[in-house]
């Protein structure tokens, strides 16, 4: 059974693919103080309510753009699982995509898995939207390569960011709101997060596509994605299995002997 560890700035997901699906996965609040030891104790337990025990897992792949949380996850797979973990960005593994920037080694490893993930499930060009604590627009070629993209404030840093700037703005919750036009403070507020990302995502969406100059497909993913679902004119797809499903290939392209689930 293979865990596959998406390591985010805001949270982690754990998941566990049989060699058939995937039957479980998990979200945590990531913090780069957290050993092996403490979450394995919080795993455990999930996984035993699975019915899955340590003795399982026989391979891991992460992803992890939280450099300081990154020695942590390998103790877990090495300690726990008895297991050396694929990393992505790492020189030994394999994306078997080119990567078509100046500077490929800048590029963030959510970008590159979520960009396979797509180009797996989607034919043609592609744009990949990840709302998470950054909002990123990637391109991906027909063939699968990385040739860019955009990246803006994540709606929730932005909203962090409104509260803490502003001494008589409150904390909102985000939520579609019934009217454009807000008249209360949060209602207000609610209205110009909220709709101020749509036309973010459309109206970059639009540029994007009319610089690019051939058609393209939209597929949306990250945490708040499901929160655009229906408000979007521009999104044709909303897939929140992107990373899990770009790590499981980054695992079978590297995967050594028969074996590869």
């Amino acid at each position: 059974m293979l865990l596959a560890i998406d390591v985010g700035n805001t949270n982690t997901v754990f998941a566990l693919h049989d060699g058939v699906d995937w039957v479980a996965m998990w979200r945590s609040a990531t913090d780069a103080r957290r050993t092996a030891d403490d979450y394995i104790v919080w795993l455990e337990p999930l996984m035993n309510m699975r019915k899955v025990s340590n003795y399982d897992i026989d391979a891991c792949v992460i992803s992890c753009v939280v450099p300081q949380a990154l020695f942590n996850f390998r103790n877990l797979a090495r300690r726990y699982f008895a297991t050396e973990p694929l990393v992505v960005g790492e020189a030994s593994v394999e994306l078997g995509v080119p990567i078509r920037i100046p500077r490929p080694e800048q590029v963030g490893a959510d970008r590159l898995v979520s960009a396979i993930g797509a180009h797996i499930a989607y034919p043609g060009a592609l744009i990949v939207i990840d709302s998470g604590t950054a909002t990123t627009l990637d391109i991906v070629g027909p063939d699968g390569g990385f040739e860019g993209g955009i990246i803006s404030p994540g709606i929730n840093l932005s909203m962090r960011a409104l509260h803490d700037a502003a001494a008589q703005l409150p904390r909102i919750a985000i939520q579609r709101p019934e009217k454009i036009i807000g008249d209360s403070t949060v209602a207000a507020m609610q209205s110009g997060v909220f709709w101020g990302y749509i036309d973010l995502i459309d109206g970059l969406v639009r540029r994007v596509k009319e610089e690019y100059g051939q058609p393209m497909t939209v597929i949306a993913t990250g945490g708040v994605a499901s929160l655009f679902d229906g408000a979007s004119a521009t999104i044709d797809h909303y897939d929140q299995t992107l990373m899990e499903s770009g790590l499981l290939e980054i695992y079978r392209r590297n995967r050594k002997g028969p074996d590869a689930q």
